[in-house]
């Protein structure tokens, strides 16, 4: 299934059926009165977190939802049929917004959770409501209410503890492949991971985190450059991003202190909030190095990018090292969601 993670809806609630003018007419009753029944309210529109569900692409098709009518109310004091609500099942993480405006309408960040998309337009009240001592013959009903019709946009933002960033080929499918069950492409080009994929880390029986692997970034992608920006969204309900560097370039003429930069320069470009977020430097293929050159490259790197937070060396694609970063993240999430219970 294609991964689609933005999609433009519209939504149609069903209009109020009208109130019924109507008069019983029965043999021996004379003067039957007012007998109109009430109109039916129109069908709404709501939208559903749901879990078994990963991509909006269901929306990118089929673009207009469009509830029916309540129906009209009848003689013998019978109301209308209300209408049938609509109920649309996206992602848990959809963040829902007024395509004209762009005022919030819901973040949809819960199993199960409901919002109102579009509310059905009330039934017309009949006849037989207006009857009294002094109108006995009521010929007055009031029409059905409109519903509600509303343009939105339709944003999926994945749930993740840990987000992956870095060039591409930084080797994040390797290591997401490394430390969980996830199975992202891995080859020996650039932009081999097109979509977001999601990994459960299992540090123990009762212990685990989901990270987050996106397309690599390049200079320029907060302006549109590469595949990155359009998954950075992603990253902002992450707790920690982790930024992958291969420091051991087989090409000679590229600078990986250039492209650490260039990588923090994209994340302040694109959202300030995303920059603030805690990120720990994670320097992989330390396997290309021998055992007693990788510490002095490592220091001498770190040196250059004048780094100063959290870093660790690793080697992705023989796991060395991502078992010891695996249980530094689970003891750094554990304490921030303490810190949240309090």
């Amino acid at each position: 299934m294609k991964f689609i993670d933005e999609a433009k809806i519209e939504v149609r609630a069903g209009n109020g059926g009208n109130g019924a003018v109507s008069f019983r007419r029965e043999k021996f009753i004379p003067r039957g009165g007012p007998d109109g029944g009430d109109g039916g309210r129109g069908g709404s529109v709501y939208a559903v977190a749901d879990r078994n569900i990963n991509t909006l692409v269901e929306y990118r098709f089929a673009r207009i939802h469009r509830a029916k009518n309540g129906q009209n109310g009848m003689g013998q004091q019978c109301n209308g049929k209300g209408a049938e609500d609509i109920i649309l099942r996206v992602p848990v993480g959809t963040v829902i917004t007024d395509f004209h405006t762009g005022a919030a309408v819901i973040d949809l960040a819960r199993h199960e959770q409901v919002a109102l998309l579009a509310q059905g337009g009330r039934g017309g009240m009949g006849n037989v409501n207006f009857k009294s001592s002094t109108n006995r013959a009521p010929r007055r009903a009031t029409p059905g209410a409109e519903g509600e019709s509303r343009v939105l946009k339709l944003e999926l933002k994945v749930l993740a503890d840990v987000g992956l960033l870095g060039l591409p080929n930084a080797g994040k499918s390797t290591f997401i492949r490394a430390v969980s069950s996830a199975r992202p492409k891995v080859a020996d080009y650039p932009f081999t991971t097109l979509h977001p994929h999601l990994g459960v880390v299992r540090v123990d029986t009762d212990r685990s985190f989901v990270v987050a692997d996106i397309p690599g970034l390049i200079e320029g992608a907060a302006e549109g450059a590469g595949l990155g920006h359009q998954f950075l969204r992603h990253l902002a309900r992450t707790r920690l991003l982790l930024h992958l560097v291969d420091f051991v370039p087989l090409d000679p003429d590229e600078d990986p202190v250039r492209g650490a930069r260039a990588i923090a320069a994209e994340l302040k470009k694109f959202d300030r909030a995303l920059q603030r977020k805690p990120r720990w430097l994670v320097l992989n293929k330390t396997d290309l190095l021998a055992p007693d050159e990788r510490d002095a490259e490592a220091d001498r790197f770190l040196k250059a990018l004048r780094w100063r937070g959290r870093s660790f060396r690793i080697s992705a694609i023989n796991s060395e090292g991502c078992a010891e970063l695996a249980g530094a993240i689970m003891t750094h999430l554990e304490t921030h969601r303490a810190k949240d219970r309090q």
